[in-house]
């Protein structure tokens, strides 16, 4: 086998490979065996025909059309491998001549990774907000915290903001109620804005036991979006009685023994949150800096394919799980069309570009990763997924999907890496010095990798060499037969 390579633009190539035909008598034997099996021929027993009466039966030609069909995945493979080629995807296979007994010449047209150079980052300048947590942010923590701690008791007046009323719904849309437009015994607060829009001032102002009909649009169920007329009928009206601010409360609430441990204990934890905050601002704004760094050509069917699983996923996964579908999400957005098909392509070249970048840098500097830190990143992932981690290690596994998870946890150190070089200074002037949370670096800049490529193209994730399509040789080499 012979093989050629021409490069189309940075990021395609095209494979010339000529195969002489000895090298196709292992493809043309199982081809034959193949056939044997499936046809019968009066005569001769099944499996035992002879090859020239199956030429003579079906056509040479349908032999050679599997037999090259069996042949194609091996010799491009072979032809990736000769040339080292990244390749994304899987190739556009085009036979360019059959002759039977002297040769077999086609190509392969495939996306390749592009060659990127990584310049110096050391240089990367950022600025991130400064960790400063106020009275104000403690005394909000606190208040949260005492809300949990509320308790209600029945009162006999009209209902009023901030109380709980218990309800019985009834929707109707064209005068028709709906299945599953009727609920029974419903708690809610008033103001809390948890039910349908107009539910507040429709039910202020009841009492136990009074009726109110208002009308609204429905935000799920099976009249999602449609403007519904619905009846609430009031059977309790509570109160929502607060704690007192107290070591009492401290003691009831948390581990402390006084109001002011409990407060000091809660700004502790706001600083921590505003510095695992201020870290993950540092990882996207390093990240944004190096790649305007960083010229990345991005392969044109590899960003298609990447729009196209964002919007899948989008309409029919996410706004699906929500009762939505795209017109209704735009115009919740107050977006149109072309502004979502441009910010869609805008994130898609955003996250192959991060790709692109991290990989190569994680090349340059020689990133590994170990089984402990998959580990890690594996029960972070089930936890965020809502699985055990035997659940979701299992599903990566018989999903194939080690590579990415290995991928996502290279990228994230590539990216810390980055970041380490970097000067971060908060907006105080103040360096910024997040050596002091390095797990929480990795953790920030595994999501920032993952946030920035969601949704990853999956070639971009695992390039290697993949077989050429088995209906596409076929259509290849019935063309040329027919020819």
């Amino acid at each position: 086998m012979k093989s050629a390579v021409e490069t189309l633009n940075p990021t395609r190539v095209r494979l010339s490979i000529e195969v002489p035909f000895e090298e196709l008598k292992d493809s043309l034997d199982a081809a034959y065996k193949k056939i044997n099996q499936q046809v019968t021929v009066k005569g001769f027993r099944k499996g035992k025909i002879p090859a020239r009466v199956i030429d003579q039966r079906f056509g040479r030609g349908a032999v050679l059309e599997e037999a090259v069909n069996d042949a194609l995945p091996k010799f491009y493979t072979d032809a990736v491998n000769e040339a080292e080629l990244n390749v994304l995807g899987q190739p556009e296979v085009d036979i360019t001549e059959l002759k039977d007994g002297e040769t077999l010449n086609f190509t392969a047209e495939v996306d390749v990774r592009p060659a990127i150079e990584i310049p110096d980052y050391s240089g990367i300048e950022v600025e991130v907000d400064a960790v400063e947590v106020s009275e104000e942010d403690v005394d909000k923590a606190v208040e949260e915290l005492r809300e949990r701690f509320a308790s209600t008791a029945p009162v006999e007046r009209a209902a009023e903001d901030g109380d709980v009323v218990t309800l019985d719904l009834e929707a109707k849309v064209d005068g028709e109620v709906l299945e599953d437009g009727v609920a029974s015994g419903v708690s809610y607060t008033i103001g809390s804005g948890e039910l349908l829009d107009g539910i507040d001032d429709a039910v202020k102002g009841v009492e136990a036991g009074g009726e109110a009909t208002f009308a609204s649009e429905l935000k799920g169920g099976s009249a999602a979006g449609k403007e519904a007329e619905v009846t609430v009928k009031v059977t309790q009206v509570a109160k929502r009685e607060l704690p007192e601010l107290d070591d009492d409360f401290a003691q009831l609430a948390s581990e402390f023994d006084t109001l002011e441990e409990l407060r000091g204990d809660s700004r502790k934890r706001l600083e921590n949150m505003k510095q695992y905050d201020q870290a993950t601002q540092a990882q996207e704004r390093v990240l944004e800096k190096l790649l305007e760094l960083v010229e990345v050509p991005v392969p044109e069917k590899l960003l298609e394919d990447e729009i196209n699983t964002r919007k899948h996923n989008l309409e029919h996964h996410q706004l699906g799980q929500m009762g939505l579908d795209l017109e209704k999400y735009l115009e919740i957005q107050g977006k149109t069309a072309e502004e979502f098909d441009a910010e869609t392509k805008e994130a898609a070249v955003k996250g192959i570009k991060t790709q692109f970048v991290l990989d190569e840098l994680v090349n340059k500097e020689k990133l590994n990763v170990n089984q402990e830190e998959l580990t890690e990143h594996l029960m972070r992932r089930a936890a965020s997924s809502g699985m055990s981690p035997d659940q979701f290690a299992q599903q990566v596994v018989e999903g194939g999907q080690v590579p990415m998870l290995v991928g996502e946890v290279a990228r994230g150190k590539a990216l810390a890496v980055v970041v380490e070089a970097a000067t971060v200074k908060d907006t105080n002037g103040e360096l910024v010095d997040l050596d002091d949370e390095d797990d929480e670096d990795e953790v920030s800049a595994e999501a920032s990798t993952e946030e920035a490529s969601e949704e990853a193209p999956a070639a971009a994730e695992a390039p290697a060499a993949a077989e050429a399509p088995k209906a596409d040789a076929a259509e290849a080499s019935e063309e040329k037969t027919e020819a």
